[in-house]
């Protein structure tokens, strides 16, 4: 069995943080039903462009494969029953909402643990269901500005600036997964369940980690660095070489030795200036100059033989391009391929979650609706006349109409 086999997990999930906390449950064989309103298309995301057609878009591929897919109206009272019928026979309800949400619609702990007492509750929201801010919806965007991840982001003299990816949504997503296992551990060791109130805003800011702590004990005001300098360790940072650019970092203090007769000064390692992380630190006006010197006389190609040589941490800066097509991208199996009705064969990247030598199976990511019969019939066990009734009663979205003749 896969990891996850024996775990149902209900999504009441949409667009991008959500998602990419579930998906990577799935690749290890969690059963996710996403639940998708049927009054406004379903997820957000099958509409994102630029490569959208209809309801499929290679952006929802990216965050929903190996999931199934239920359209109902949880606004609806039959729509309700289906849902809490699901809730009897699941592990989790799994959400990305606003703060707010979850307690108005009835899908917190308290609501359902008269249905299912081990249900876990996995609420992942912008602000959390508490404070003053959890009525405001939360994005990506506007998490990194408020965390102050935008003021420590890009050149010294530039303005602020994001980060080329959504971190706070992807690194939340991966919260409310850690969340939602450690809730479903405890649930079936005590037979109770919980909630768990995720929420970007804690996420983002939990990610401040040691500038935090330096701040908060010591007064440190963290700043943008020139060429993405770390913070303290000096040399640590980008440099420009003849054809592009390297990171170069020294991370010990042996480190620094080597990297001293690789770029020709051995004496640099013994000069009283750069001896240790403080000099350096306290000289990097001096130091900085000199190494971005030196690293311009070259390529990034003859720069990386020697360096990788001595075993001093590098790399090149590559483009999204060079990065999928890397030998070792593909030695660790990165890449994995579905089939499509409309992309065709779908390439994207893998769950970088390994667990054992369990290999992932990759099934494209669900039509809305597509599973309809297995949810129905095969796990709730509806007769004809009860889905017939349901879908008259807009369970399922509004009823079908035949055209008047």
């Amino acid at each position: 069995m896969r990891p996850l086999e024996d775990v149902r997990i209900v999504a009441v999930e949409q667009y991008g943080a959500g998602p990419f906390g579930s998906v990577h449950l799935a690749d290890l064989g969690a059963e996710v039903i996403k639940i998708e309103d049927p009054r406004v298309g379903g997820d957000v995301g099958r509409y994102v462009p630029p490569y959208a057609e209809g309801e499929d878009s290679l952006f929802f591929e990216a965050f929903n494969r190996n999931k199934r897919s239920l359209s109902l109206d949880l606004s609806s009272r039959e729509g309700r029953a289906v849902f809490e019928d699901l809730v009897r026979v699941s592990d989790v309800v799994y959400s990305n909402l606003r703060g707010d949400v979850p307690a108005k619609i009835g899908i917190t702990y308290d609501d359902l643990k008269h249905l299912n007492p081990a249900i876990v509750c996995c609420s992942l929201t912008g602000f959390g269901m508490t404070g003053p801010r959890r009525k405001e919806p939360g994005y990506d965007y506007v998490l990194q500005g408020l965390a102050g991840w935008m003021h420590v982001t890009g050149e010294p003299e530039g303005p602020p600036a994001k980060s080329g990816l959504s971190m706070v949504d992807y690194s939340g997503g991966l919260v409310a997964a850690i969340s939602l296992l450690a809730g479903l551990h405890a649930a079936r060791r005590d037979g109770v369940g919980m909630d768990c109130d995720v929420s970007l805003y804690d996420t983002a800011i939990g990610l401040l980690t040691y500038p935090a702590a330096w701040h908060l004990n010591e007064g440190f005001v963290p700043e943008r660095t020139r060429h993405s300098a770390h913070p303290s360790l000096v040399p640590f940072q980008a440099f420009e070489a003849k054809d592009g650019w390297l990171v170069v970092g020294c991370a010990k203090e042996k480190f620094w030795q080597r990297l001293a007769v690789v770029v020709g000064h051995p004496e640099w390692a013994r000069d009283a200036r750069f001896a240790t992380f403080a000099d350096r630190r306290r000289n990097k006006d001096v130091l900085l100059p000199l190494l971005e010197d030196i690293f311009r006389r070259r390529t990034v190609a003859e720069w990386l033989e020697p360096l990788y040589a001595a075993s001093i941490p590098c790399g090149p800066i590559n483009d999204v391009a060079t990065a999928l097509t890397d030998d070792h991208t593909a030695a660790r199996g990165l890449l994995v391929e579905t089939e499509h009705p409309r992309w065709g064969t779908v390439r994207q990247v893998a769950s970088p979650v390994r667990v054992g030598t369990h290999r992932a199976e990759h099934r494209r990511a669900p039509a809305r609706n597509e599973d309809f019969g297995h949810v129905v019939r095969d796990l709730l066990g509806y007769d004809d006349g009860k889905v017939a009734a349901l879908a008259e009663a807009g369970a399922f979205g509004p009823p079908a109409r035949e055209e008047a003749s």
